[in-house]
């Protein structure tokens, strides 16, 4: 599958990358001193081949999928909660969509495995099964499911490129999902459960110490290969993370600059980039989770964070709150204000 990603993803454009920080180093102000957002304009032009950097057109994408490990007592609620808060993203009345209203976001909310869920209007169908299996017990789903999980993922992208979507953020909702997420965490980074794993939406001491067993557990009775991502994804993952990667995957494809959310989004970049490290292109990080390995994941992903605001909400409600950080980006980038506009000399690299 790596070779098979290569083969599709282009590398940036180099010349669109120089003309981009031409313009920034340009403007009547010290150099690099908008830090982050001077670099996250660089990157969309290099990926899109454009200089002429632009987002108007967003999309957040809510991939909301069932795990059957909150068999094993690791969240607060059962996962009826997950059809309940799709139902919210579809009707504009969930968290996050207040938060996109003021970003200017179109919100769609992506059945691709809830329990039982018959689907209903305003959430996109790309189904793949009834929620997951109990990690516990044996894999998540089955490989097979897993690559069409991820397909499904890629596919959105490519069809968002063509509805002429200039940046997509990336979301999703799955009761038990940083469970599953820690588990995916725990395999590509090799660390213990322990250090991975967090309160998720406010466990209680005993209720984190079921969810790291259950993590171990998982591990040992599934043994993922940590060389083959969809190896672990397909065992100790669910149908939210796989296609959060295909979306990357599709992404950088079809040169569509994405935003990471919160910690569960991170862990299926990171599965994106272990299939095919060129996928990383596509990628900006909106925001650092409070979760443990919130950081941890961004560092092995080496992307910087735009915001650390100890969010752990979900649903993509960090990567909408990057969007009007990017408009003030873009304004700036945009305007006329340049050294030779103003009649002053400009700053030049001292070394």
């Amino acid at each position: 599958m790596k070779l098979e990603w290569e083969n599709k993803i282009a590398a940036p454009d180099a010349a669109a990358r120089a003309a981009a920080q031409a313009r920034w180093d340009g403007l009547a102000k010290p150099l690099g001193s908008l830090g982050l957002l001077e670099e996250a304009v660089v990157r969309i032009a290099a990926l899109t081949g454009c200089a002429d950097v632009r987002i108007p057109v967003r999309r957040l994408l809510v991939f909301c999928a069932d795990n059957g490990v909150v068999a094993q007592g690791v969240t607060q609620t059962d996962d009826s909660v997950t059809a309940a808060v799709a139902h919210a993203l579809a009707a504009g009345e969930s968290t996050v969509c207040a938060m996109a209203r003021i970003a200017d976001c179109a919100v769609v909310p992506i059945d691709v495995g809830m329990r039982g869920f018959a689907g209903a209007s305003g959430i996109l169908d790309r189904r793949i099964r009834s929620g997951t299996a109990d990690i516990t017990a044996g894999p998540a789903m089955t490989r097979a499911e897993c690559l069409r999980a991820i397909q499904a993922g890629a596919d959105l992208a490519a069809e968002y490129k063509r509805a002429g979507v200039s940046i997509l953020a990336a979301g999703e909702m799955g009761i038990g999902n940083t469970t599953t997420s820690s588990a995916v965490a725990s395999v590509l980074l090799n660390r213990p459960p322990v250090q991975v794993t967090g309160r998720g939406a406010g466990l209680s001491d005993a209720g984190l110490s079921r969810k790291a067993a259950a993590i171990e557990t998982a591990i040992r009775v599934n043994r993922p290969d940590v060389d083959d991502p969809v190896d672990v994804l397909h065992k100790v993952g669910g149908l939210d993370l796989a296609a959060l990667c295909g979306l990357y995957l599709g992404c950088a494809q079809h040169r569509v600059p994405v935003l990471l959310d919160g910690f569960i989004s991170a862990a299926a970049a990171l599965c994106a980039v272990r299939i095919c490290p060129a996928a990383r292109c596509a990628m900006l990080a909106s925001h650092v989770s409070a979760e443990p390995a919130g950081a941890m994941v961004l560092g092995a992903l080496g992307l910087q964070p735009l915001i650390t605001a100890g969010m752990r909400l979900g649903e993509g409600s960090g990567a909408v709150a990057a969007l009007p950080l990017l408009d003030m980006a873009l304004a700036v980038y945009h305007s006329s204000q340049t050294f030779g506009h103003l009649g002053i000399a400009p700053y030049v690299p001292q070394k």
